[in-house]
């Protein structure tokens, strides 16, 4: 199964871009590739599917288990020819003090050469102690070779060159100048996502244009076969229900999920119907809502013009239709948003108001511990008290 594993000495490297390039430039040589992404992250892996034109997974040393892992990546890259992963932050990065949630903890796990993407600005000798430091921290991690990424010139490029040549045994698979109109744009919470910019496939195929012409994808692929044997794990089984019908809102405002969360539905019996929540002026009979995250505050007004959708909504909600939201879906059943200087009216399921910062007041992992009002109360989710939940 041959598999690589795209990974940064720190975020913002341009590994996204580069991976992303690297799925569409493979595509275009007839290549099936499946990416996955580093979790948890919704942003990336919307790029990912567009670029490989397959479904993205996360893979999360925090809400799955390494069998979880293994068993999502292995029945996930059965059919591909080669397995991308993106990793998160840089190659040592995580929770814990041992690493033990790392990109190269995702790297040993599934036994895949790492590919560094280095941001040259500012450094050339030090490329060398950099990469070389890596090697040593963690000596088991396969790093099989660099791709130099933001490089100023030729003669920047050729110094990179010739410092890994001299001071590394790390071979340079390719070295990818500076060019600002390959970024994608940057928000409060990471990526602009694909499913909001109309120029996304464009920015794609300007991205692998360079790409093909700046790394040496033979090399790349050939790095990417000779990896190790891994063991097969099944899928892990899901419960099967009665047949329900679940309305899921998709579109520019809503677009956060996991690709393996609605297949899981789908396995357990469930029908999906997606919605349009700015767009469409009506809803086929559901049994439950499911509103994931998303940039909401971005087309609020658009959310608030659409005063059908809102109430349709509103009023199946208020007679008892079961809703889970999270993120920008609960933006979405408050009262308004506020964000700048301006103010659009929502659901007014919940009866608060969402106000946006313009920085994150605080992102990562919370743990959630149980009390009387805990709508699984009664045990319906084994350990419930020490899930965790993004």
């Amino acid at each position: 199964m041959a598999r690589l594993l795209i990974s940064a000495a720190h975020k913002s490297s341009g590994k996204t871009t580069v991976t992303l390039g690297l799925c569409a430039a493979l595509r275009k040589n007839n290549l099936k590739v499946q990416p996955f992404k580093k979790g948890p992250d919704y942003i990336d892996p919307m790029w990912l599917a567009l670029a490989s034109g397959r479904h993205c997974y996360n893979l999360d040393f925090f809400t799955q288990t390494h069998d979880e892992i293994k068993s999502l990546f292995d029945s996930k890259s059965t059919d591909a020819d080669v397995s991308i992963i993106e990793g998160n932050k840089g190659l040592s990065d995580g929770l814990d003090l041992d690493g033990s949630n790392s990109s190269a903890a995702l790297a040993r796990l599934l036994k895949t050469p790492v590919i560094m993407v280095i941001d040259t600005q500012g450094i050339t000798r030090s490329v060398a102690p950099l990469l070389l430091g890596f090697q040593k921290f963690e000596p088991d991690v396969n790093i099989a070779g660099v791709i130099l990424n933001k490089v100023g010139g030729s003669r920047h490029e050729e110094k990179l060159r010739r410092v890994l040549q001299e001071y590394t045994e790390i071979s340079v698979l390719g070295a990818i100048q500076r060019d600002p109109a390959l970024e994608i744009v940057e928000r409060h919470l990471g990526l602009i996502p694909s499913n909001e910019t109309a120029s996304a496939n464009v920015l794609i195929k300007k991205i692998t244009e360079n790409i093909t012409k700046q790394i040496d994808l033979e090399r790349i692929n050939n790095i990417a076969s000779t990896t190790e044997e891994t063991s097969n794990f099944s899928n892990i089984d899901s419960k099967k229900t009665a047949g329900i019908t679940i309305g899921i809102l998709r579109d520019e405002a809503f677009g956060f999920y996991y690709q393996d969360d609605l297949e899981a539905f789908e396995q357990a019996g469930a029908k999906l119907i997606f919605i349009d929540a700015i767009n469409d002026k009506k809803i086929a009979p559901i049994d439950g809502l499911f509103i994931g995250g998303g940039f909401p505050e971005s087309r609020m007004k658009q959310l608030e013009n659409n005063t059908t959708m809102r109430a349709l909504l509103r009023d199946k909600i208020n007679k008892g239709l079961p809703v889970y939201a999270e993120c920008g879906g609960l933006m979405y059943l408050s009262n308004g948003i506020h964000w700048h200087d301006a103010y659009s009216e929502m659901l007014g399921v919940i009866d608060a108001y969402s106000v946006m910062h313009d920085r994150p007041v605080g992102r990562g992992y919370v743990y959630l511990k149980k009390n009387e009002k805990h709508p699984w109360i009664n045990g319906n989710i084994k350990g419930a008290d020490q899930q965790p939940a993004p």
